[in-house]
């Protein structure tokens, strides 16, 4: 990760340069933002960027704010509560905090681990999806087609993968050191830059397949919600990071 992505997690402050032309704020998209305090906590909740209405119909705006506001608040919360305990690591990024779990003293060590985990990939979560319509660039299509056979392909075993989990997690598109292109799955907050992870990579596209983040519109429906997801995806970010 580069040292601009770092900041971003560090401080939870996602910032877009510039204004955005009229028309996407019209389509719901507004300006990312810090949320900037006068506390002493390391993290802070970051804006989404655009309208908790402006993923509807495929995620509703209730379900938005709730996930954005209370559940991902939850997690860095936890996170600065836990980091007071242990200030030597305070000046460690939080993806080199997570990059090192098992080497992380006991005192934080799964604290870091799930609440960290939590603030990391919804910190993510949020730049990957969004209202406006974008494709993947020529290399990441490319890639796919290349490593999974076709976008169809692609979609199907992510679908496949993500039904698989059992109860709460996360599915990922990730790149391997060589490269290459491969979907994996991690329980509850953890992620593929974890050195517990199954299998290591860096993330560059992600779902959250927990029930908060789905249940008060599709309820049991994993599978609708799962499908409904590619019409939200900012295939533009992706294939920005597929290319960083």
């Amino acid at each position: 990760m580069n040292a601009n992505r770092r900041n971003f997690i560090k401080t939870g402050g996602l910032v877009l340069s510039g204004m955005l032309a009229g028309a996407n704020l019209a389509s719901g998209f507004i300006p990312m933002e810090a949320h900037i305090t006068d506390s002493e906590d390391i993290y802070t909740l970051p804006s989404l960027g655009y309208a908790y209405n402006a993923l509807e119909p495929h995620i509703d705006a209730q379900t938005m704010e709730i996930h954005h506001t209370k559940h991902h608040q939850s997690y860095i919360t936890k996170l600065n509560a836990a980091m007071s305990k242990e200030p030597s690591l305070k000046a460690k990024s939080l993806e080199q905090l997570l990059s090192s779990i098992q080497s992380l003293p006991e005192s934080v060590r799964n604290d870091v681990r799930n609440h960290g985990g939590g603030h990391w990939n919804h910190s993510f979560f949020w730049t990957i999806i969004g209202p406006l319509k974008k494709k993947p660039s020529e290399n990441l299509s490319a890639a796919i087609v290349n490593d999974f056979g076709s976008m169809e392909a692609f979609k199907e075993q992510f679908l496949k993968k993500s039904m698989g989990i059992f109860g709460s997690g996360w599915c990922w598109l990730i790149v391997d050191a060589k490269g290459k292109l491969s979907i994996s799955t991690s329980p509850n907050q953890d992620n593929p830059i974890m050195d517990i992870a199954e299998i290591n990579g860096k993330p560059i596209l992600g779902i959250d397949v927990w029930e908060h983040a789905y249940y008060l519109n599709y309820q049991n429906r994993r599978a609708d919600y799962l499908k409904a997801f590619w019409n939200i995806v900012n295939w533009q970010k992706v294939s920005e990071e597929y290319e960083s």
